[in-house]
């Protein structure tokens, strides 16, 4: 199989027979072989009556129904698993990613060996205060922090070499991040495409504000996972140690400063609990234990771990 186009929705009920076909159009048009795998988390409107209707009528199209609304990560995982297709290619299913994009994504992927393509909507035609500015300084954030130099790295249309979607996992909200995800996972060939992008011309956007604020958190998470997520002690060993250390030198500076007071200078000392510095120490070196104990069963949970996309399924289609 050529293609696997992966699509999670949330209430696309009028978009999906036309996003439909629109797609086999242009794979029809250029002889692929494909599957479409529609991902429905949750809706509440006809959407899952919709895919069933499609599924009937054309064996192209798969499907899995969430039992309630999860996010467009955990559908993106779904997806990702089921996916049998050389190219993987995601879309939003609400006709603002354009299918015409697809021949072209597939070639950057086959021809020129990317191992992930990224679209960038230069062009958009969005909201420009509840969506556009949002954007603009969520990737400005993305690029500073990250070091990936993508204009777009949230976008919803993306080519994946099949390895790459095989190699990662999308959990929580990290599917704004799944560049550094694949970068973290060893595929470096990540590349960038203009594209077109298309008025929303059902419903209503999803996403606003809260993106910019969530995204940022997200960003520190994969950014603080990427290097100690595998070796949680040497961050939280490190800064344990380093601040039992600082404490516990504080402290013998005390003791020592205490005795010779009493038993060589033959002088009268404050009390130790009459000095700041000693309730000081003495927090330094609680807060380096549990930095330190932290670190440790951060190693024995890494070595434990279990699946965190344990999704209850209510339905699937031809899968």
């Amino acid at each position: 199989m050529n293609i696997s186009i992966v699509i999670p929705l949330f209430n696309e009920a009028e978009s999906l027979p036309e996003l439909h076909n629109w797609i086999k159009t242009v794979m029809d048009k250029h002889q692929y072989s494909y599957e479409v795998v529609f991902v429905d988390d949750g809706s509440k409107d006809k959407s899952w009556q919709v895919i069933e209707e499609l599924a009937a009528k054309h064996p192209e199209v798969k499907a899995i129904k969430f039992r309630r609304n999860y996010g467009k990560s955990p559908g993106l995982h779904v997806g990702f698993e089921a996916a049998q297709g050389d190219v993987v290619i995601t879309m939003d299913a609400d006709l603002q990613d354009s299918p015409d994009e697809i021949p072209e994504l597939f070639k950057m992927i086959t021809e020129q060996n990317y191992d992930l393509v990224s679209g960038w909507k230069q062009k958009r035609f969005d909201n420009a205060v509840t969506k556009n500015l949002p954007s603009k300084l969520y990737n400005w954030t993305n690029r500073k922090i990250s070091g990936i130099q993508l204009h777009d790295m949230n976008c919803g249309l993306k080519a994946y070499r099949k390895d790459v979607v095989k190699s990662i996992e999308v959990y929580g909200e990290m599917h704004r991040f799944i560049p550094v995800l694949a970068r973290n996972a060893g595929f470096y060939n990540i590349g960038e495409k203009v594209v077109q992008h298309q008025a929303r011309k059902y419903g209503v956007s999803k996403f606003g504000w809260e993106r910019f604020i969530n995204g940022f958190l997200d960003l520190l998470t994969i950014t603080f996972l990427s290097k100690f997520g595998k070796r949680p002690m040497h961050f939280f060993g490190l800064m344990g140690t380093l601040m039992f250390v600082v404490g516990f030198c504080t402290a013998l500076y005390l003791g020592f400063d205490k005795f010779y007071h009493v038993f060589i200078a033959h002088t009268r000392a404050r009390l130790l609990t009459d000095r700041p510095s000693f309730y000081i120490s003495l927090t330094s070196m609680v807060l380096g234990t549990m930095l330190f104990l932290a670190g440790f069963i951060g190693e024995l949970i890494l070595r434990n771990s279990a699946d965190r996309n344990n999704y209850l399924l209510e339905k699937k289609i031809n899968l």
